[in-house]
Order: structure tokens, then sequence, then C-alpha cells
């Protein structure tokens, strides 16, 4: 990394402001002893097995871990059941009519599942699964809207060792159908719709569309969510209603014993171009991840009240929404709609209705928040918060302090997080009853996991430089391949630095051992021979006052390689004028140097982004190299793209 690269990092992530946790949180948090990082990092395989040892097995392990670069084993030989630990464990204790579920539809209808009554309802969805013919090791698509089938299907899944591939409900039925052939799916649930923003969104119509390329399928399950108003053509002797099949099965069903290493399920990743790559996950060291780091990162007592505002269809959803907050025993906020409707405080409210205790949500969230103003949080108590959490993307150190000042009142400790699909669990993040945080920091790694940041050679950089994130010891949810393409998965993890697990993503670590995400390495720009991430521009344009969100991209400049391109929009009531636009420059020159001074900024009123949130600047640099549009099935609105496309091509 070149000096001035360097000096622009310093400028921007020498963060100085800490925030401590309150001797009263610490006092009370579950973990408040520094010895852990020391005791898992003597011996990484007694506190993993300390940590399995809280769920339930049938069959203990001979060994906690069998490793052959890069192919892992945990907890080889023990046997156990995810639904059993996420359900029945429950059921049958004092936690029995414990709410394991509040669920919010967006139109205002609401349900509470308790944990028993989510046991009868699993058990009707498997034994339904099986009078269809589904057997362990059969795959099920899962193509459906936040409600809570979505989750009872993935548990009965689970129950009877059916793998299941959950498909995000807003992908397009091309998009579907491919994932269903790479995973040869034999039965798909769904919904005759599901709503967004007032609007059926016609699910069971674009399964329909996707089965007509998908030899597999045999069996079509359909929760009746909207009614008549989604026009759902049932197709006989395929399709049936979902309370149909369940309504005639038994709510009694034994679990399916299954060994620590069989297949939980496959997730395809998505948002570039070429084929999905799906993520093996399995039984035994997921469970134990999730569960472990759910309760660790979010101090998660008895009594709480936990909202994850992520779709189930991508991992944070399956990792903490379902399978880690289930696993615990804890009470979870599951919510249909968008934060804009019916109105733009609809979060807020959601809060205060429910007393949610901790709150976790994407750093794009917090930014459109902070567009919106002050006023609307201001509207609400929002008093039962203990604990803020934000996942997806690295957080810009103003939007870290919006949230801390607005949302948890200064009183809430922030847990910022850094994983990713094919890491299953949380990896870097503070621990809230001992972790100093720094606004816009993920802190240090977990007790167990040993992460480093390094250079093109794989050599340790030291404090103050920037580099790439890696993992140099295996941890319990790692994912296993990628399915049915196992060459793929040793050459896009393993192969950069043998041995060494490559993430893929830019990380400088500071004087304090505190780790910064710096997006993805192909976010990182070169500008007559100085490397400058996005993230360092974009949170320099964040930082200026009229500034609500920004997305920066490096394109092909004749004299300095790349030039900077900014797309930037504003908080609501601010003029967008040229004025602006070269004190934003300046700004950005003031805050990083001239040579991270923009070429280009463009006032957009929104950015592109995928439907976990994530902005998708990759479609962005299409745009500016005047290419054609890669893959945009991911886009929440692809509509987005074709007008940032004309406001370019007319400014630019």
């Amino acid at each position: 990394m070149s000096a001035s690269s360097e000096k622009s990092l310093s400028a921007l992530l020498d963060e100085r402001r800490t925030f401590p946790p309150s001797e009263d949180f610490r006092r009370r948090a579950g973990a408040n002893d520094p010895g852990i990082y020391d005791r898992a990092l003597q011996d990484p395989e007694a506190f993993w097995s300390s940590e399995a040892k809280k769920l339930d097995w049938f069959t203990p392990w001979q060994k906690v871990l069998e490793w052959n670069v890069p192919w892992a084993k945990w907890f080889v030989g023990g046997k156990l059941n995810i639904t059993y630990n996420c359900v029945d464990r429950h059921a049958r204790s004092a936690r029995r009519n414990k709410a394991a579920i509040i669920w919010e539809g967006e139109p205002g209808d609401s349900r509470v599942l308790t944990y028993g009554m989510l046991e009868r309802e699993v058990n009707r969805l498997a034994n339904a699964l099986r009078s269809l013919g589904v057997a362990k090791g059969d795959r099920v698509a899962i193509y459906m809207g936040m409600v809570p089938e979505l989750v009872i299907a993935m548990l009965g899944c689970a129950k009877i060792g059916a793998p299941h591939s959950i498909v995000f409900g807003g992908f397009s039925a091309e998009a579907l159908r491919e994932r269903i052939n790479d995973a040869k799916a034999k039965v798909v649930v769904t919904c005759d719709g599901a709503w967004r923003r007032g609007s059926v969104v016609p699910l069971k119509a674009s399964v329909d569309e996707a089965l007509r390329g998908t030899p597999t399928i045999q069996n079509v399950i359909v929760v009746r969510r909207i009614g008549d108003a989604a026009k759902a053509a049932m197709q006989a002797g395929r399709d049936a209603w979902w309370h149909d099949v369940t309504g005639a099965a038994s709510d009694k069903c034994a679990a399916e014993p299954m060994d620590a290493e069989d297949m939980l399920f496959v997730l395809y990743t998505s948002g570039t171009t070429g084929k999905p790559k799906g993520i093996v996950h399995t039984s035994g060291g997921y469970l134990v991840g999730v569960s472990t780091t759910h309760r660790y990162v979010f101090d998660i007592k008895e009594e709480d009240v936990y909202w994850c505002t992520a779709d189930i269809g991508w991992v944070t959803g399956h990792s903490y929404i379902v399978y880690g907050p289930l696993a615990n025993g804890a009470t979870s906020v599951m919510y249909e709609g968008t934060p804009d409707y019916p109105d733009r405080d609809r979060f807020w409210s959601v809060i205060d209705k429910y007393g949610v205790n901790i709150f976790y949500t994407a750093p794009t969230a917090i930014r459109t928040f902070m567009r919106w103003g002050t006023e609307l949080p201001a509207r609400h108590s929002l008093s039962s918060l203990r604990l803020l959490g934000t996942v997806g993307e690295p957080i810009n150190p103003e939007a870290w302090i919006w949230y801390n000042d607005y949302i948890g009142h200064r009183r809430c400790p922030i847990v910022d997080t850094w994983w990713q699909t094919e890491t299953g669990m949380i990896l870097i993040s503070p621990l809230p009853g001992l972790t100093a945080t720094k606004p816009g920091s993920a802190t240090r790694p977990l007790p167990g996991i040993v992460a480093e940041v390094v250079d093109a050679k794989g050599d340790a950089v030291g404090p103050g430089a920037g580099g790439y994130l890696v993992l140099k010891r295996p941890w319990p949810a790692m994912m296993r391949t990628i399915y049915g393409d196992p060459d793929r998965y040793v050459q896009q993890y393993w192969s950069r630095y043998p041995g060494i697990y490559f993430t893929g993503d830019g990380c400088k670590v500071d004087k304090d051992g505190y780790f910064w995400l710096l997006g993805r390495v192909d976010d990182v720009m070169n500008v007559a021979g100085h490397r400058i991430s996005t993230y360092e521009v974009e949170s320099a344009l964040v930082d200026h006052s009229s500034v609500a969100e920004a997305a920066v991209i490096g394109r092909t400049h004749e004299v300095k390689g790349q030039g900077i391109s900014a797309f930037v929009t504003l908080k609501e009531g601010v003029a967008a004028d040229d004025g602006l636009k070269n004190e934003l420059k300046q700004h950005v020159v003031g805050k990083i140097g001239a040579i991270a001074r923009p070429d280009d900024i463009f006032f957009v009123s929104e950015l592109p982004k995928t439907r976990s949130a994530k902005i998708m600047r990759r479609l962005l640099r299409d745009i500016a190299e005047g290419r054609i549009l890669g893959d945009t099935t991911t886009l929440a609105d692809p509509a987005v793209v074709a007008r940032l496309k004309t406001q370019y091509q007319e400014e630019g």
C-alpha cells in the first residue's frame, strides 16, 4: 500500500472517540471476564467443546475438530437435531408458554407463537413433507415472504433431515429456477403472495413460471397469505394448500438424528455475474457457532425481546432470526414489511409496541433514517432498548454516532458485527460487556477466532496499515463447500494464501488492535498509483452535514488510471447545486487529502441496492464505464439503475 494511501487511511480512521460499557452493563453482562479471549486462544477446541455442551446431543462427539486444509469436520461422530435444539427441548421445559416468535404483518395483523405452539406447527409441516415423499437428504426450496410459516418450514425440514434452500422472495422466477435446479430440490414451499408497501408481490405466479424448467420438483405447498387478491393458480396433482396438508397431519414427530456434518442448508450468494454459489452449512458446527455468538454478542437474557430486521432469505436471517435465537430460547420479533410503510417511523413504533430490548439492523437502514431526520424516532420512547447492533457492511462513524445518540439515547452499547454468508456466524464484533467501542470499527475478533490483516505476499501488516482480511484458524460455522463444486470452493477461498481463508475484504488494524473493515477488495480504487478505499471517500462525504448517503466508484481515467465518481443522496430539504458539489469535493480533500478529491459528484434520489440493503457499486461502475449492465436480479428496485444511467449520460 502506498504512503499516501496509508496517510489517507490514518486521516479517516484515526477515530479517537471511545465508548466503554457502563459499569452497570458490564456487571450484568453474560461475558464480562476478559480472560475469555486468552482461554479460547490457548485451547480453542476446549472452548468450542464447552459451548457445544450447551446444546442437546443424541450421541456425543469423539473429536472436536478434524482439520485437513481446507476441509473441516467439527464434532466428529456427534449426532443431534437442529429443530430438537431450537424447539422441542424448550417446548418440554419451563419455556413451553414463552413467546418464541412475535410476528408483525405489514397491514398490522400480528401473531404470537410460543415454543409449545411452534413445536406443534413444525411437527405438522414435517409430517406433511414426509407424506409427499420428502426423505432425509432431499432438498426443499423455500420461496416466501416474512411470515411465521417460513420459520416453520425451515424447522420442519430440519426436523426430518431435509436440507432447505431458501430463495429470497424478491428474486425473479429465473433466479428461483436456477437455484432450484442447482440444488435439485424436490418440493417448493411458497405463499400465494406477500405484502410490500401495500402492494401484492405475486410469489405463486413466480413459482409457476420458474417451474416450467425444473424437472426435479414434484410438489408445491402454498401458504394462503393474501387470499383472493393474489389470484394464485393451483395445479391439480402438484400444488396443495399449506392449511390442507398440515391440517391432515399429526402434531407428533420424532426428530431425525443427524450427524454433525450432515447438511442443514444450502444458501446461494448473489450480486455477481455467473452461476450463483451454493454455500453449504452443516448441522453441528453451524448451530454451535450461531448459538454461541448470538448469546455472547447480543448479551441475551431470558426476559429479552430481540429483533433482527433482516430478511430470512439472507444468511443474517438464517443465523440471527431463526437458528441462533431459537437455540437460545429467546423471544424474537419478526416483521413482514419495510421501514417506511405505512409510515417512516414503523420500526420505532414496533420497538415500543413490543418492548424490544435488542435491535439489529443494517448501516444502510441507519443512513436512511438519518436522511429522514430525528423527529421520527423522537415521537417514540425507545426506552426499552439496551443494546444495538449493525450488520451487512462497514458503518460510517457519523452513522454510528447518530444511531448511538438518537436511537440508543447514548445508553446502549453498539455491536458492529462482521461476518459473511460463508462464515455462517459473526467473527469480528465487540463483546458489549467488555469492549470499549469506536465508531466505525468492528473492534476485535471474537474468542476462538484468529483473524489477521496481511499484505499481497501474505505477511502481517503493522498497526495503522491496510491490507486483506484473512482467517488463520477454522471455526465451527464455516462453510464446508460450494454445493456441487468443491474445486471452486478451494480456488475461491483457499488458493490465494495456502492454508489460510481469504475473505475478499480489505481491512486495517489500528494501534489498539481494532479492526476497521474497508469493504470488498474490488471496492478499492487505484488513483494515480494510490490505493484508496471507496469506504474512505464515502465516509468523508457522509461526514458532511448535507449528505445522507454516498456510493463511490473508480472509473477509467486516461491520466490517473482511475478517477473517482461519487453518487450522493442529500438529506431532506437540502438543495442540490454546483456550489454544494464543490463544497463536498473540498470536504473530502480536507478529510483525506487531495488525491481523494472526487472528479464527479452526481446528486441522486436513490442508490441501487440489493434486497438485503447493500449498495450495488458494481452496477454504478457499469454505468460509469458505459458497459452493458450486469446481473440486476438482486436489486430491490431495478428501475433505479435505469434512472441513474439516464442521469449519468445527461450530466456526464
